[in-house]
Parts: C-alpha cells; sequence; structure tokens
C-alpha cells in the first residue's frame, strides 16, 4: 500500500509540470524512451526513468527510491543504500527507503532500533524514555546500562565487582579476564578462572621379592617392583603425575622349584581315582561271589529235593509189590 502510495504521489507531482508531461508525452520523448528506456533529462546515474522537476520516477536494479523533501516539493533520489533515519525495504516492484519510528535515529527495521535520538535510550533495540530496573541512563552512549560497571561487565554490583562477564571472558573473584592469572585455568562451562590442581602421589612401596613370570625359583636373573599410590588427580592444565610404579633387575641364587601345590593336588586327586577304583573292584568280587554262593545253596536245596523225592517213590513202590502173608489177610 504504501509503495503504491508514493508511486501515486510521483506521478501527480510530475504531471503537475505541463511541460514535464508534454515532453513526456511527446513523440520524440516515446521513441527515445522505447529505445533507451531512460529518460534524457535523467543527471542521477541511479535514475531509470526521471521528470525535470520531481527527480527520478524510478530507479535501476539494486537502488533504493528515496523522497527528499525540499519545501513544499518532493523529489525522488535513486541511492545505494538509505540515509540515517531510513531503513531499505526491498520487494519485486521496487526498493524504497521508509523512515524509522520517530523516536529512532537509525534503525535495522520498523522494530529494531540501532541508535536513538536524544532524550531516548536504547535497550534490546527499543528506544525508551526510561530505563528498566537495574540500569541506569547513559547519555553519551544514549543506552541503557548497568551502574557503574567496567567495560568488560554484562552486569555489576558496583564499579569494582562484576556478577557476570561479557561473551569471552572469565570472571574471577569479580573481574573480568582475557587470560586467566598464573596458578588459575579457564573453566569454558563456567566461563570463571578456577584454581589449577596439581597431581599428588603418595610414598613408595618395598622393593618386591625377586621374580620371574611370577615365580621366586627356577631361575637367576629376574626383577623387583615398588609401586606408589595417586593422593590428588590434576585438573586440565595442572602438572601432570609422576611415575607410579618402577622396575630393577636382580640377581639370585638359581635354585629348584618344590613341588607346587599342583602337583600335590593332582597326586591327592589321582590317590582317590585308585582308591574309588579299587573299592569298585572289591565290591564287584564281593557280589560275585555271593551270587555263586547263592547259585550252590540253590542247587544243593534242588539235589536233596530230588533225592528225597527218589527215596519217597522207592518206598512207595516197594510197599505195593511186598507178598502179603496169611496172618496179614486173617487179620484184615
Amino acid at each position: 500500500m504504501q509503495l503504491q502510495l508514493i508511486t501515486f504521489v510521483l506521478i501527480i507531482l510530475h504531471c503537475m509540470d505541463y511541460t514535464g508531461c508534454q515532453q513526456h508525452n511527446s513523440p520524440r520523448h516515446r521513441q527515445h524512451k522505447s529505445i533507451s528506456g531512460v529518460s534524457s533529462e535523467c543527471q542521477h546515474p541511479g535514475c531509470l526513468t526521471c521528470s525535470v522537476f520531481n527527480g527520478c520516477l524510478s530507479c535501476k536494479p539494486r537502488y533504493f527510491m528515496h523522497l527528499e523533501r525540499i519545501g513544499m516539493k518532493q523529489i525522488g533520489v535513486c541511492m545505494n543504500s538509505c540515509p540515517q533515519g531510513f531503513y531499505g525495504t526491498r520487494s519485486p516492484e521496487r526498493n524504497t527507503c521508509t523512515k524509522c519510528k520517530s523516536e529512532c535515529d537509525s534503525c535495522f527495521n520498523k522494530n529494531f532500533c540501532t541508535q536513538c535520538r536524544a532524550g531516548f535510550y536504547l535497550h534490546l533495540g527499543k528506544c525508551q524514555e526510561n530505563c528498566p530496573e537495574g540500569l541506569v541512563r547513559s547519555d553519551t552512549k544514549k543506552e541503557c546500562v548497568s551502574p557503574g560497571c567496567p567495560a568488560e561487565c554484562e552486569s555489576c554490583v558496583n564499579s569494582e565487582t562484576c556478577t557476570r562477564c561479557r561473551s569471552g571472558l572469565y570472571q574471577l573473584s569479580g573481574r573480568c579476564h582475557h587470560v586467566c592469572p598464573d596458578d588459575y585455568e579457564p573453566n569454558d562451562k563456567l566461563m570463571e578462572c578456577t584454581l589449577q590442581v596439581h597431581c599428588e602421589v603418595g610414598e613408595w612401596s618395598e622393593w618386591s621379592p625377586c621374580s620371574r613370570s611370577g615365580r621366586t625359583c627356577g631361575f637367576k636373573r629376574g626383577q623387583e617392583t615398588r609401586t606408589r599410590q595417586v593422593l590428588q588427580y590434576p585438573s586440565p592444565f595442572g602438572k601432570p603425575c609422576p611415575e607410579i610404579s618402577e622396575i630393577k633387575e636382580c640377581l639370585v641364587k638359581r635354585r629348584k622349584c618344590p613341588g607346587g601345590r599342583r602337583k600335590n593336588e593332582r597326586r591327592e586327586h589321582r590317590n582317590r581315582n585308585n582308591r574309588k577304583d579299587k573299592e569298585i573292584q572289591e565290591g564287584r568280587r564281593e557280589r560275585k561271589k555271593e551270587k555263586e554262593q547263592e547259585r550252590e545253596r540253590d542247587t544243593g536245596d534242588q539235589e536233596d529235593s530230588d533225592n528225597r523225592n527218589k527215596t519217597e517213590h522207592r518206598h512207595r513202590r516197594g510197599h505195593d509189590t511186598q507178598p502179603v502173608s496169611p496172618e496179614d489177610s486173617l487179620v484184615q
């Protein structure tokens, strides 16, 4: 809407000049315009079309149209960038310079001031007559600033004690530092200078017995070792820890290793297995002997039974074949 209004005003001002309108509508002007697209009266290098009395009517690409007031008259000027108090607005139709808010001396857009007029103070892109709580007005900067804070402070309690530093600075005891003092190191997480912590170690232990591959016998050359504990680990910039273990060569009189526990265990295990096998074999022999005795008993009982049966059978047969005497028959 604003672009259309500016265009309409320029056309009216141009047509109020009869000579300009007549010249603009003359066949010669139309012919010249149809050839080059630029009026012969344009003196400014950024103008695309213009009139004698109203200046630029349109601008070349990348130029901004700015209306300068001369008394009651407005003249169109094409500029590379907008003057102070105006901000540039680009559109497919044309690029124009738009005036900042009344309290802004310069601005980035209609909602963000970069410098305030006299009597106003800049805070977060706004020009205000009064600063927020905790900030004071600076007439030299025309900004709302912390009360008496040094330049490197983001906020402070007084002129000597910062509570927050600007970006890239480290705080220490109320002051802001680009580089932390000696014996301090930067903490990028807290943005503070913290005290360096150096490594601390304990006393050395006694030398271990001379050994080789975990054995203390069966060799002549071996090694002895000693160690010490870390009592305090260092911070990232602190002094690192020294060696916490040492090894030195040693000589001993070669001696044979006695039977070890594993050998005894293997012997005991073998003896247990032998005893177990012996017990199993004895148990088998006992069971076999018992079975044989039982078989013999069963065989003897069977023979006795057969003999008794035979004897009884003979007795019965003998009784049946014996002759009957006359006396026995009389008795009957």
